[in-house]
Parts: C-alpha cells; sequence; structure tokens
C-alpha cells in the first residue's frame, strides 16, 4: 500500500483571538495534516493564546509569533520555511475545514496544485454542513483562471483566486515560488499566476471542503489604494516578461484594465478626503483616462444610495450559503 502524503496547514493569523481556535480545531482534525503551523502575525489581542488552547495534545501544533506586523505573505513564506511536510494548505484564520476535506482531495491523482469548492457562510450558519457535491474534477489552465477573477458587476465575488489549493512543495522549490511579500491584497492570485506560467498542473473538484465566514460589514473589499496599486504593478511586471500565452495575455490584460480602474477610483476619493472636492477634480484633471470609471463607479454608489432610501434595493437571497464554483455537481 502506498502511504499517504501529509499535509502541512499554514494560518497566518492578526487578532483573530476569537476564530483562531475553531481554524486550528479543523486543521487538527483532518487525518492526513501532519503539521499545523500558526504564525501569529504581530497580534496585539490574544490570538497567540487562543491557537495553543486548540492544540489537542498531538504536538503538531507550532506556534510562531512576529512582533510586528509583516503581512500575510511573509508569514505564510515564514510557515513554508519552517515546516516539512510536502503538502502546503492554506487555510485563513477566520476560516475552517469541513470533515473529509483532504481525503476527497488526495484521492486525485496527477496534480501540483489542487483546490476544492468554497462554502461561503454567515456566521448564523456556521453549524451548517455543506452540500454533497460530486468531485468532477478538471484541469485549470491560466486564462480560464485569469477570467475566473474577473468580477461582474450585480454578481456576488466569485473570483477563483479565492481557491485555497494544496500545493506540492517539491513544484514551489523547483520554480522559486513564494508569496511577494511586498502584496497584501490578491498575493493568492499573483503567485497561482505564476505557478500557471511555470507549468503547474492545477485540479479544482467541485466538491465542497473549505468554509469560508462571511461577517456583516466586513472590511474585506475595502482595500488600501497601495495594496491595488501593487496588485496592479505585480501583474504588469509578469507581463513584461513576455512569456504569457496569447489568450492568457489578453485575459491578463483585461484584468489590470479593472485593477486600474478601481486603483483610479480609491485614489480620487483619498484626494477628496484629504484636500476636497477640488483636488479630487485636479486628480481627475491630470488623469482623464480614469475619468469614465471614477464617474461610472460614483454614479453606481449613488443609484444604490437612493435605491436604499427608497426601499427598492435589490433583497439578498433568503439562503445565506453559497459556493464559489457553479452548481453544475450532483449531489
Amino acid at each position: 500500500m502506498i502511504q499517504q502524503e501529509k499535509v502541512c496547514v499554514i494560518i497566518a493569523a492578526k487578532n483573530a483571538e476569537k476564530t483562531i481556535g475553531r481554524a486550528v480545531r479543523s486543521a487538527l482534525a483532518q487525518p492526513e495534516v501532519d503539521e499545523v503551523v500558526v504564525v501569529d502575525d504581530g497580534s496585539d489581542d490574544r490570538t497567540l493564546a487562543a491557537a495553543a488552547a486548540a492544540d489537542d495534545t498531538s504536538r503538531r501544533l507550532d506556534i510562531i509569533r512576529f512582533r510586528t506586523n509583516r503581512g500575510p505573505s511573509a508569514a505564510r513564506n515564514h510557515a513554508i520555511a519552517v515546516s516539512r511536510a510536502p503538502l502546503i494548505s492554506i487555510l485563513d484564520a477566520d476560516d475552517f475545514f469541513f470533515p473529509g476535506r483532504f481525503k476527497r482531495m488526495l484521492a486525485c491523482p496527477d496534480w501540483d496544485f489542487i483546490a476544492d469548492n468554497i462554502a461561503f457562510m454567515p456566521e448564523a450558519e456556521l453549524t451548517r454542513q455543506p452540500d454533497d457535491f460530486a468531485p468532477r474534477p478538471r484541469r485549470l489552465g491560466l486564462a480560464d483562471f485569469v477570467l475566473g477573477n474577473i468580477s461582474r458587476r450585480g454578481a456576488p465575488r466569485g473570483e477563483l483566486g479565492f481557491l485555497k489549493p494544496v500545493m506540492r512543495r517539491t513544484f514551489l522549490d523547483a520554480h522559486d515560488l513564494r508569496y511577494r511579500e511586498d502584496m497584501r491584497l490578491g498575493e493568492d492570485y499573483e503567485l497561482y499566476v505564476r505557478a500557471l506560467l511555470a507549468g503547474a498542473r492545477y485540479t479544482v473538484i467541485e466538491s465542497c471542503g473549505y468554509g469560508a465566514v462571511v461577517r456583516a460589514h466586513s472590511l474585506s473589499g475595502q482595500h488600501r489604494t497601495k495594496d491595488l496599486e501593487a496588485l496592479y504593478q505585480a501583474e504588469r511586471s509578469i507581463l513584461s516578461a513576455g512569456n504569457v500565452p496569447s489568450d492568457a495575455e489578453r485575459a491578463m490584460r483585461r484584468h489590470c484594465r479593472q485593477i486600474g480602474r478601481r486603483h483610479a477610483l480609491r485614489h480620487f476619493l483619498d484626494r477628496k478626503r484629504e484636500g476636497g472636492a477640488r483636488a479630487a477634480l485636479a486628480y481627475a484633471v491630470e488623469n482623464p483616462s480614469a475619468m469614465p470609471a471614477i464617474a461610472g463607479d460614483i454614479l453606481r454608489d449613488k443609484l444604490q444610495a437612493a435605491q436604499r432610501r427608497m426601499g427598492t434595493e435589490p433583497s439578498a437571497p433568503q439562503d445565506g450559503l453559497r459556493y464559489l464554483l457553479p452548481a453544475s455537481a450532483t449531489r
């Protein structure tokens, strides 16, 4: 019998006192997990103590503390460096694994990266189990991955960069792949793009093993201007190398334009907040190519505000749980 490869679960945590215990317990409950590495990234709450309290005494939990915040990329890179298991899995500190996650994933052959479906779960439904979707494994190419990260207005966020694949350490090491530590937004997307360019066999299954907690009034969509700039420049840097296949290049340039529009709007709003309407107008005049994006987003925001005042804004679905991947799986 071939021995099953073991997994290292990496959890970068900043002020995650209320959720880190659930994340750690869900990782330790997976039989395939040989290591859980928690990096407390400069927390000023009881994150470290809460992580330690979730230990199951199996001696698989390693907790590391950064005295100052260095960002999720630095935390993950450090955990990769100090861990040893051949398979690496990322878990966000406020999320969790469903039982049997790795058993379903590791049953699939011939991959360098493998990701499963994600259930986006409101806090009120965290005890709910996901639907039992068939795996339906498929190979994910670079162009399709990039296109799957382009947002559509009026649709729920569904970027494939949210996927949390299991990654083979040998592939990462062979191609010198690590997270860019100057990025705090889209660092997963950027790493996966470079991996796919390097020839990674990226398999996706529709079975759901990852629970992503959706909190009211989350700040996750309110990105800092400099973080959008870093993502924009990182993607442009990849494109400038000139080795991107034509279909993927078209998709990446489209994705770049979308990020550029978001950055322009954030920059405009920064100018307005710091210097008033005159400063914001000056920025718009200096950057005429950004005007359509700025005007369109401002108009959309005003329409949504008017709908809320009039009570005509579309209501949220009654069923709060939704899945990242299309609901094509059979139960």
